[in-house]
This record gives C-alpha cells, sequence and structure tokens, in this order.
C-alpha cells in the first residue's frame, strides 16, 4: 500500500490494483525525464454544455463568471455522471468550482442530511472552500459547517449535529470530533467526499487522522481528489474493484499559480497578523486610489 494511505480503505475506497485499460481522456503519461504530461485540454464550452442546471448558472452569471476553466470543463460531467475524479490544476484556476458546482446540483435533486464532506490540510483554505459553497449554494439555502482547530469544539460539535449539507474540515479536528463527539457526527449517508490539496492530505502527517475519517463514511461514495501537485501516489488511487476507475485530469502544473497571482511574503508575530494583513491591504486600496485620481 502506499505509504501515509490509511489501512484497509485508500481515499478512493477499497485498496486496488492499477490498470493500464483507461477510459479516453483519462490519460496521464509521463515524459522521458519522469514528469508527467498534461492532459489534453477540453474543448471551449459554456455552463450549459457541461451539463449544469440553470439556477446554478444564473449564481454563476450573477458572479460574472460566463465561462468554465478547464479543469471545469474537465471535471464537471464525469462528477455529475456519478464517477469518481482526480484533478490536478493551478491554484486559482477554480478547482473549487470544479467540484462544488456538480456536488450542488446533485444535493439540489436530493436534499438531505450530511450530503458531502471536505478535507483541506489548513483552516485558511476551509474558510475559502465554506464561502465559495455558501455562495455558489444560496439559490438552494445551502447549510455549510466548518470544522477547524482553533474554534470552540462544543459549539462546532452542535453545528454538526444539526446536520448541514456540506462539512469543511481539517482531518485533525473531525477526527476528535468522531472520537469524543459521536453521537454529533452524522455521515453514514455521505455521498461524496473532496480531498483538497490531495497531495499533503495522503501523507504521514494526517495518516492517523484519516484513517478514523475514513472508517466514519461509507465506502458507496464518490471520491474527488483535487491538487495542484499530482504525485505518483495521488495516480495510484485511481482503480477500486468493481469499480469504473476515477476520471483524471491533469492541467499545465509547470507552473504552481496563475501569471496575475502576485505572492509575497512577511514574517511577523502571529498574534498581530490580521493587523498586518489590514494595514497592507488598506495601504494598496490607497495607492490605486491616488492612481486612479492622476490624469492620464
Amino acid at each position: 500500500m502506499q505509504k501515509g494511505i490509511p489501512p484497509k480503505e485508500t481515499a478512493t475506497g477499497t485498496e486496488g490494483n492499477t490498470s493500464g485499460d483507461e477510459a479516453e481522456g483519462d490519460r496521464i503519461e509521463v515524459n522521458t525525464s519522469g514528469a508527467m504530461k498534461p492532459s489534453t485540454p477540453p474543448p471551449m464550452c459554456s455552463f450549459a454544455d457541461l451539463g449544469l442546471d440553470p439556477w446554478l448558472i444564473d449564481t454563476l452569471g450573477a458572479m460574472s463568471i460566463s465561462e468554465p476553466t478547464e479543469i471545469q470543463r474537465a471535471c464537471i460531467p464525469p462528477i455529475l455522471a456519478g464517477r469518481d475524479a482526480i484533478g490536478g490544476a493551478k491554484t486559482g484556476s477554480g478547482k473549487t468550482a470544479a467540484f462544488a458546482l456538480p456536488i450542488l446540483q446533485k444535493l439540489s435533486e436530493d436534499p438531505f442530511g450530511v450530503f458531502a464532506l471536505v478535507l483541506t490540510p489548513t483552516r485558511e483554505l476551509a474558510y475559502q472552500i465554506a464561502e465559495q459553497f455558501n455562495v455558489l449554494g444560496k439559490g438552494v439555502n445551502i447549510k455549510v459547517t466548518i470544522a477547524i482547530g482553533g474554534m470552540d469544539m462544543v459549539n462546532q460539535a452542535l453545528q454538526l449535529s444539526r446536520r448541514p449539507h456540506i462539512v469543511v474540515a481539517t482531518p485533525g479536528r473531525l477526527a476528535d470530533h468522531i472520537e469524543s463527539s459521536a453521537n454529533a457526527v452524522h455521515f453514514q449517508k455521505v455521498k461524496f467526499l473532496v480531498l483538497d490539496e490531495a497531495d499533503r492530505l495522503l501523507t504521514e502527517t494526517f495518516a492517523p487522522d484519516m484513517a478514523v475519517i475514513m472508517n466514519a463514511i461509507p465506502r458507496d461514495r464518490q471520491t474527488l481528489l483535487f491538487t495542484a501537485t499530482m504525485t505518483p501516489s495521488i495516480l495510484q488511487l485511481r482503480e477500486k474493484p468493481s469499480k469504473q476507475p476515477a476520471f483524471t485530469h491533469l492541467c499545465d502544473t509547470s507552473v504552481s499559480t496563475v501569471s496575475s497571482l502576485v505572492q509575497n511574503y512577511i514574517f511577523v508575530p502571529s498574534h498581530v497578523k490580521e493587523a498586518y494583513l489590514v494595514h497592507l491591504l488598506m495601504s494598496n486600496v490607497a495607492k490605486l486610489e491616488k492612481r486612479r485620481g492622476q490624469p492620464k
């Protein structure tokens, strides 16, 4: 078994072997240097062409989102068709919507209890994912709960006991809830398991907590793995016995972020990082306003 994967069951279900019999469009080739080649990009199309319902398309239109990105064009149709999926794409390329949109559409058809569980390695990413679910799912009164460290555990357990539609969590805190608040966790009917930043979740660091979580959710589910860094260990999870292989699509990730993203870092004490963030944001806003006021 691949190192770092929980025992008895992998993230995509029961442990299986790797087959070379892949569906057209699912192939990930490796070049002579050992690097994985990007998949062939799917043709340009609309969200309607992908099979999304009108209410979701209207929600996207209200957000000024009119065309799907490559990872969305590739992954939304197979997810809607019931397949497991593995997607690799740059940060900022629309990975969250690639799994959130089909999940919300399926939820709208049969809303009940905890429908999807989304795991992520960091608190910040959990907040971002939950926010996107809330915005995209406002048309169906989506209920999203976040379970992460650094927040009151009793209050989180209370929210989990109310059976929200979507749970977004970090593995450590969710495993704590499963082991200590069993009556508050109702994952027996989960239809979707999403691992965002899967390359980080499927490591020894998270293995014990992931094992606890995997034993608490049904094996008969759709599993969606998304990452900015596709690794061989992730690709080994494509096969499941008695089930269609996971759809796999790798965008060009030679650069891990989109070209328009500017990244900087600064070392600050953790207890004042929010104050520094507000100061930096306000400073940039002031600069932009000053530029707008300058004559052309």
